[in-house]
């Protein structure tokens, strides 16, 4: 592997990391926070983090990308002056769109939470999440402008001080306010999403002020600025808009889950109205919240491969920017493929291991695994398309999901033997046919040829032969102890183990791959002993 592609594996393992730590923080606080707040309160919960999600992608979600893109364009061309006035810039963009939007949603919250989500008892979780849109778009300006200098470090210690600060005040704040009401409860978790933000916006500006003497001195020995204020934020705005419009996109069609899920199944008439929230509890607090643990990983890599591809392509390295595709697509493959198996094996069991008071909803899991697969594809593909300035492509490809999805969770989910399994199903056809537009033009724009063999077939191969053993591991455990905990614990780790002894047998992973991960080299000595 050339020596780009290793720095920017070793920033992905860096973000990689933190998701994991950061995805398994989440999953112990929402364990107690669901046994709090039921599914139920999950879907006042996720009924305004979708609104709140919505207004937090029109207001900054397309400046970490914009911002890593340009900067690592002008580092790369060792325009300093630039790249930091590219960095003041966007602080003053993401303020006060941060400003208005919070404004928006704390007004419009009644309006929001009847009309759009059609859950009337969320607009508590909508009002405490209001502030947090100014704090999470500052946050974002900072760790764009580190990751276009190719340090991911500051953005994955802020992901974990937010996530701590999160976990905790999130529970204390849903139990504190639990006799008022399960909405109010929910609001509770919510607020902690704030306090969160603003812990990591805490650590990631302690280290910009550590780093800015350097970097203001950096500035100072470069060449004149090439470009004025104005001419800097007219090409913020040019380059995170369509960034912001196809994640809107997809994110509206994500809204439109939680109204038409509510109103489809009302249709149905097969379900009461405590029903059909515990029904959206389990699609949004259960099956969204697993299947983004994997996907998170893809996001980790997507945000180094931005500003590595942005770096190559200023530098006309076409042969760089071609191997550096190829890496983040196969090791988006090399996590999504298993995890998605796995789940399909075990969705069941994993829900009853993570929520054995609100057992229900492993089916969704069963059914939709497959969409984690899909959804790592499109995210890191739409990655490689926005570092390499075609930045509109992926809006394409997210209105033709979204045109997709809409009519099969019409009629899909109205039907009651199917009911919340339609919109998992239309999920995955979604990201399927925004992925197959992205990898097209992707490879018709670049001339790329893509590593078939690695990327997909050893990873599905060595994930088939996982969940094999799972499944037998799983139940031959489970007749010996009759606990669904140490069986599925165990069949696991079972399962690990026989992915990674497949793959090393098939060559589908390699030493370059081990020194590019913690501890990769005692991996290699381990394995070499071991002549495999």
């Amino acid at each position: 592997m050339e020596r780009g592609s290793s720095t920017f594996v070793k920033q992905a393992a860096i973000l990689a990391g933190a998701s994991i730590l950061v995805r398994f923080i989440g999953f112990l606080y929402r364990l107690p926070l669901t046994d709090l707040i039921g599914d139920q309160g999950n879907a006042y919960y996720n009924a305004g983090y979708q609104i709140y999600t919505f207004f937090f992608i029109m207001s900054s979600a397309g400046l970490p990308a914009a911002i890593s893109k340009m900067v690592a364009e002008r580092i790369a061309l060792r325009r300093f002056r630039d790249a930091h006035l590219i960095f003041r810039s966007a602080l003053m963009i993401a303020a006060v769109a941060g400003v208005f939007c919070g404004l928006v949603v704390w007004i419009g919250a009644d309006f929001f939470s009847s009309t759009i989500v059609g859950q009337p008892l969320s607009r508590p979780s909508l009002i405490a999440l209001a502030p947090t849109l100014t704090i999470v778009g500052v946050m974002a300006v900072f760790r764009g402008y580190f990751q276009g200098m190719g340090n991911t470090v500051p953005t994955a210690l802020s992901q974990i001080a937010e996530q701590v600060v999160n976990a905790f005040f999130s529970v204390f704040l849903a139990y504190l306010l639990m006799p008022k009401g399960v909405e109010y409860a929910a609001a509770g978790g919510t607020a902690g999403t704030g306090l969160g933000a603003l812990a990591g916006l805490a650590v990631v500006g302690g280290l910009y002020s550590l780093a800015s003497p350097r970097l203001t001195a950096r500035a100072a020995k470069a060449p004149k600025l090439t470009q004025t204020s104005n001419s800097i934020i007219k090409e913020i705005l040019k380059t995170a808009f369509p960034i912001i419009l196809g994640t809107a996109i997809l994110s509206y069609s994500n809204m439109i889950d939680t109204l038409m899920i509510t109103k489809r199944l009302n249709a149905s008439g097969a379900f009461t109205e405590i029903e059909v929230a515990q029904l959206f509890g389990q699609f949004s607090g259960k099956y969204v919240v697993l299947v983004t643990l994997p996907v998170s990983l893809s996001a980790a890599i997507v945000a180094a491969v931005i500003p590595s591809i942005a770096s190559s392509k200023a530098m006309d390295d076409r042969e760089a920017v071609r191997k550096k595709i190829n890496t983040s697509l196969r090791l988006s493959m090399l996590l999504s493929i298993p995890a998605a198996i796995g789940m399909s094996v075990l969705g069941n069991q994993i829900i009853g291991l993570l929520f054995p008071n609100q057992s229900q909803g492993g089916s969704l899991l069963q059914w939709g695994a497959a969409g984690i697969i899909f959804l790592a594809l499109a995210q890191t593909s739409t990655g490689a398309l926005q570092g390499l300035g075609y930045t509109k492509i992926p809006v394409y490809g997210a209105i033709v999901g979204s045109i997709v999805k809409i009519p099969l969770n019409y009629f899909l989910i109205a039907i009651p033997e199917i009911n919340v399994v339609g919109a998992v199903l239309s999920t995955i056809a979604c990201y399927f046919a925004a992925s197959c537009i992205d990898m097209a033009v992707l490879s018709k724009k670049t001339g790329i040829r893509f590593d078939w063999m690695g990327t997909f077939l050893k990873p599905l191969f060595s994930s088939l032969i996982m969940g094999v053993v799972c499944y037998i591991a799983y139940y031959t455990i489970f007749y010996l102890t009759d606990r669904n905990s140490v069986s599925t614990l165990a069949s696991v780790l079972f399962g690990v183990g026989a992915y990674a002894l497949t793959m090393i047998l098939v060559k589908g992973i390699n030493k370059d791959d081990f020194r590019n991960i913690p501890f990769g080299r005692q991996i290699i000595r381990l394995l070499d002993k071991a002549r495999l």
